[in-house]
């Protein structure tokens, strides 16, 4: 949706919160007459939905029973829903990835045969080098060219207006239409949004027994799907065009006529900030906004004149528009979530090269232009990796630079620009929440529960998603919320956050869970401690330091023993104790306070939430719910800050403390036949500078630094000497021969690691790194000639204490 917007409109739509995920459905379950669908992830929610709709009994806008038909497999589906509508009907799908590449051979049949169907795809990575579940554009790249038509919104607005807006294109042309958004990024991340009325919705689409033709009808025959040889068949492939070119006038008619109706315009080109640009910013789906934003901070902060285009029709490929757009800037850079390196271009950007090859050769309906702005490609977001405000900010400096012409983003690789300029770009007077979890821990619905809580009970904007592996349940679990009080763009993961919960007892050994956590913040733990001075021992050494240089304020619980107590299933014992960190961030963040309502009041919001979320539970499931947000506000308890200051070591006298004291615990170990590349990424990942390399029983072998990483990169060679990350050893060169993202572990770590002991004192810490001229000492346990890493402590550690 651009920023053009009317107020004074007939349908303004019903405010709520949900997900891509939750328009689309709500949208397909008034209008449709059936779904033939098998969802994969990330459609999974959308069919789920549909068919629980069903289940209930519901019935479209004419009354007609809704019908959800599951096939053994996405192709037969297809088929399905193929039958379906040469029969007359208005049917649906929902599919993603490998599901859309399956069904790839009916879809297109189903084009040929005019049948103006519409399937909703959460767009995927596609199984390549490994599988992977989540944001890409390799699914929908890959039938672009199957006679749909294919749109993408940018967000769960977007989606489901879109959805409308399709149907009523795809039935006016005749053409089947896709209706993508990234999946899990959008699919899944609950925001503000207003759902079309019903009557708004009757009144654009109408009525499917009036407006839709049963090809199977016997009293008006016609041949359909015939076999056509050679004296037949390219007459028939041609004479296609003719609905073809309807296509593109009738899919912009279909846009105006929503924004009349709604006050929310939608174009095949959607523009911000171009009029003055110099430099624009080309891209599809979910990363627009994120760009918007950024282009907001660049222009205020930078002074520097950038645009965004968002492409919002892939097909229709809308080749004059995106001329027009981009016809004054100096360059732009189309960014886009896949990679197709045996291609002229990857496809968004060989289709905009091709668009002012037209232009500058004065093809009919195109702009007249003389010249061609300079074109950069970069990939970025392939499988959901993050996106974030950095990443535009180093690509419109690569421009600037007349640098690379094709980078990467996001990675470390030869071919990744620096994105490490990366602001906080969220609305003013943010609260941001970074929650560490478990699959399985329920924690991932609370935070949607949160959500839709401070959305609709506080009146304010709100964005909430999660990160998980495809693995899920039982592995660690990221999910963030923010709240602001103006719309919030940036669909990327926090790295400033206001309020940090831990269900995870491990997140302490496994990162850094405080970073990016703002000076003044909170954050909660799983303990079951019921002493604040207990609770506060269990904090290892470091992140007790932060918790005293940040002033952060540290809340404790015993949130699944709460569970555990009040769930009547034993099959929620486990998930409820996510929902008490429901109570916990009532109790804890200032939105109570701010808009001053009672406990009785809040109370009722967080029951309606719950029967929202819960309501085909029983009702003691959604009792025991409430039961456990009510304790987890009475029952959390804070560290005072008596207990953490007088944890303070005395800066004047290190020798009075033990390593022990300070070091990180744990520590972030590998193979001696890890390859560079996974090292460098763990390095990204995990916010380190170094990794321990160890054989199969865990003893110390070396330790590989960033600065080993970047040696090898640049073919100086590797450091088996005494650097311990200090850049500074001694050994060959094994990177001039090899590529650098191929070498192991063992090939540039060093070797004689100069190390501590948990027990050793600080002073004598302080004289190895000082003597060795180091950065940091690997901290190991020693039992019978033996050398097992148990943490590390750093030169900055020491200092800090010193």
């Amino acid at each position: 949706m651009s920023d053009s917007t009317k107020t004074d409109v007939r349908f303004p739509g019903i405010p709520t919160t949900a997900d891509g995920s939750g328009t689309v459905s709500w949208v397909e379950t008034h209008i449709t007459q059936g779904a033939c669908a098998y969802p994969i992830t990330s459609s999974t929610v959308m069919g789920s939905n549909y068919a629980q709709a069903v289940a209930n009994g519901q019935t479209n806008l004419w009354g007609e029973k809704l019908i959800f038909m599951e096939p053994e497999s996405e192709h037969s589906t297809a088929s399905a829903a193929e039958g379906f509508a040469v029969a007359g009907g208005r049917v649906t799908n929902f599919t993603s990835g490998q599901g859309l590449i399956l069904m790839k051979e009916v879809l297109y049949v189903i084009a040929g045969k005019r049948l103006p169907v519409v399937f909703h795809i959460g767009a995927r990575a596609l199984t390549s080098q490994g599988l992977n579940v989540h944001a890409g554009h390799d699914d929908i790249m890959g039938v672009a060219d199957t006679g749909w038509g294919l749109v993408i919104g940018k967000n769960a607005q977007a989606a489901g207006d879109l959805a409308l807006i399709t149907r009523r294109a795809a039935e006016d042309s005749q053409t089947p239409f896709m209706n993508a958004q990234d999946g899990f990024l959008t699919t899944h991340t609950i925001e503000n949004v207003v759902l079309p009325e019903p009557d708004l919705m009757k009144q654009y689409i109408g009525d499917p027994n009036e407006k839709l033709t049963n090809l199977m009808n016997p009293k008006i025959p016609m041949m359909s799907g015939v076999v056509q040889n050679q004296d037949s068949y390219m007459k028939g492939k041609i004479a296609q065009r003719y609905f073809y070119d309807r296509v593109k006038p009738i899919l912009k008619a279909a846009m105006d006529e929503y924004y009349e109706l709604t006050g929310r315009r939608y174009d095949l080109v959607e523009s911000y900030k171009m009029n003055d640009a110099e430099y624009a910013i080309v891209c599809m789906g979910g990363m627009a906004e994120t760009a918007e934003v950024t282009c907001d901070y660049m222009r205020t902060e930078m002074g520097l004149k950038v645009g965004v285009v968002h492409v919002t029709s892939f097909r229709p490929f809308p080749g004059p528009e995106i001329v027009d757009a981009l016809r004054n800037v100096k360059a732009f850079a189309v960014i886009e979530r896949m990679d197709n390196p045996m291609g002229q271009s990857n496809p968004l950007t060989a289709e905009i090269k091709a668009a002012f090859a037209d232009a500058l050769v004065g093809t009919e309906g195109y702009p007249r232009i003389h010249r061609m702005p300079v074109v950069y490609s970069g990939s970025a977001g392939l499988g959901s990796r993050d996106v974030r405000p950095g990443d535009f900010i180093a690509t419109v400096k690569n421009m600037m630079d007349e640098g690379a012409r094709y980078f990467t983003l996001g990675i470390i690789h030869p071919l990744a620009l620096d994105s490490s300029h990366d602001p906080d770009v969220r609305p003013a007077g943010s609260f941001s929440m970074r929650g560490h979890s478990v699959g399985g821990f329920g924690s991932v619905t609370t935070n949607k529960v949160i959500a839709t809580i401070v959305g609709d009970l506080f009146d304010l904007y709100v964005q909430a998603y999660p990160k998980y592996g495809s693995e899920k349940k039982g592995l660690p679990t990221t999910y963030y919320m923010t709240a602001a009080e103006e719309p919030i763009r940036t669909h990327c993961e926090m790295n400033f956050v206001e309020f940090v919960p831990l269900n995870d007892v491990n997140a302490f050994s496994t990162g850094n869970p405080l970073k990016g956590l703002q000076p003044g913040g909170t954050v909660f733990m799983q303990s079951i401690s019921t002493d604040p001075k207990s609770a506060w021992e269990n904090i290892p050494a470091y992140a007790r330091r932060i918790i005293r240089e940040k002033q952060l304020r540290v809340l404790y619980l015993d949130a699944a023993g709460i569970a555990r107590e009040v769930a009547s299933v034993p099959d929620l014992q486990v998930r409820m104790q996510g929902i008490v960190l429901l109570g916990v961030f009532l109790k804890s963040t200032p939105f109570l306070e701010r808009r001053n309502i009672s406990q009785e009041e809040l109370m009722g919001g967080v029951e309606k939430s719950l029967r929202k979320y819960f309501g085909k539970r029983s009702e003691q499931v959604i009792q025991d719910n409430l039961t456990c947000v009510r304790r987890g506000f009475a029952e959390v308890q804070e560290i005072p800050r008596t207990v953490i200051d007088e944890d303070v070591p005395a800066v004047s006298h290190p020798e009075q403390f033990k390593v022990s004291d300070i070091m990180h615990q744990g520590v972030i170990a590998c193979r001696p036949t890890t390859p560079l590349a996974k090292l460098a990424k763990a390095m990204d990942e995990q916010h380190v500078g170094a990794i321990v390399v160890v054989d199969q029983e865990g003893n110390l072998q070396g330790l590989v630094s960033s600065t080993d990483i970047l040696r090898a990169r640049s073919g100086n060679g590797n450091g088996n000497g005494h650097s311990n990350g200090n850049g500074n050893g001694n050994g060959s060169s094994n990177g001039q021969t090899k590529f650098w993202a191929d070498l192991e572990s063992s090939q540039v770590m060093t070797a004689n690691v100069i190390t501590t002991t948990p027990n050793e004192s600080l002073s004598d810490a302080m004289q190895k790194l000082v003597t060795n001229r180091i950065h940091r000492l690997v901290v190991v346990e020693q039992e019978n000639g033996h050398k097992r890493p148990v943490g590390m402590v750093s030169a900055m550690d020491l200092t800090r204490v010193g």
